[in-house]
């Protein structure tokens, strides 16, 4: 149980640590209240003072869940704010740069350049600068090296369930998917994910923030277990989808949470 009293003060604590001092959170919370009224309140309250509040997540993990969310659906605003507050509860610019990139893998390349140009112009404002420096390639990987990147993601994310010998790992996901498993089993496992910027748990969390955002309940299926083996609780995966009330509707959040459900329930159902 809690007060209107008590859900205000969370979310002013909120904005003190998403503004990391640069304003008053108090006015700030007045100000949003008097320019979108209920809408504000809500914000302020409900967003921030409960759903930000809620212990079940860290509130870098939260703003790793939020980033991704706003990066996925193309919220150019919100996610200018987004990524200082991420900075200021902790994540990295090089940990949210990361982020944009599983952003292209799972929503496209057309999302994560946008997602890009809006990080980029957050850093140079807080820097003060008009260009950033110059970034550093990928890593360069011939196919024997992304092949055996490729297996030792699969054999984490599928808890040893996939097949140990490089070449049979790709001929399987080639048998199923064609040249799509050709693309996922290269570049997506093998560079993308074997990447060591982000851990293998907190890109299990973006993945699944993106797919539950986009909907895709097939590719829960497979992620939400996967986010298990690598790390994510049960109730941190099912917090993302709370989380998803407010950035993608209660419709996504609740298919997101069914999905979520019966990938716990078939594991169950396995180990019994």
């Amino acid at each position: 149980m809690s007060t209107q009293s008590e859900r205000r003060a969370n979310g002013i604590d909120l904005l003190r640590t998403l503004g990391g001092g640069s304003y008053d959170p108090a006015r700030a919370a007045e100000a949003m209240v008097r320019r979108h009224g209920a809408l504000g309140t809500f914000a302020i309250d409900h967003v921030l003072g409960n759903l930000w509040s809620r212990p079940q997540l860290s509130r870098r993990d939260r703003s790793l869940i939020v980033v991704t969310f706003l990066a996925t659906i193309g919220s150019a605003d919100e996610l200018k704010s987004h990524v200082r507050g991420a900075l200021n509860h902790g994540l990295t610019r090089s940990e949210i740069e990361e982020i944009v990139l599983q952003v292209a893998g799972y929503a496209g390349f057309p999302m994560a350049m946008q997602a890009s140009r809006i990080v980029d112009e957050v850093f140079c404002t807080i820097d003060g600068v008009d260009r950033q420096p110059e970034r550093h390639e990928a890593k360069a990987k011939d196919d024997p090296v992304r092949w055996t990147d490729a297996t030792d993601v699969l054999g984490t994310l599928f808890a040893g369930r996939t097949a140990a010998d490089p070449s049979l790992a790709r001929a399987n996901i080639v048998e199923a998917l064609g040249g799509v498993g050709e693309l996922a089993f290269d570049w997506g496992f093998g560079e993308l994910w074997s990447r060591t910027v982000l851990s293998r748990r907190d890109r299990s969390m973006v993945t699944v923030a993106i797919l539950a955002i986009l909907a895709r309940e097939a590719e829960l299926a497979i992620h939400v277990p996967g986010a298990l083996n690598h790390g994510v609780t049960r109730e941190e995966v099912e917090e993302i989808m709370v989380q998803l009330t407010v950035y993608g509707g209660f419709p996504r959040a609740v298919e997101g949470m069914r999905a979520t459900r019966a990938a716990f329930a078939q594991l169950d159902e396995r180990s019994v």
